[in-house]
């Protein structure tokens, strides 16, 4: 069974995280404020998520 074929110029809508300027923009103005492992700790009493933080933050625990 032969799987189905694409057309050669063919871009998957979800292939990149933004889609023109504007979006890759927010989404830089959103990393530049995002809390840090450290901050979170100190300013929340929050801890990151364990699965995306595979190694141990020693300034957490």
């Amino acid at each position: 069974m032969k799987k189905k074929e694409l057309d050669k110029d063919y871009t998957p809508r979800n292939s990149s995280m933004a889609e023109n300027i504007e979006e890759m923009e927010n989404l830089g103005k959103q990393m530049e404020n995002m809390r840090t492992n450290k901050e979170l700790k100190e300013d929340y009493d929050k801890y990151p998520d364990p699965i995306q933080n595979k190694n141990k933050d020693k300034n957490l625990r």
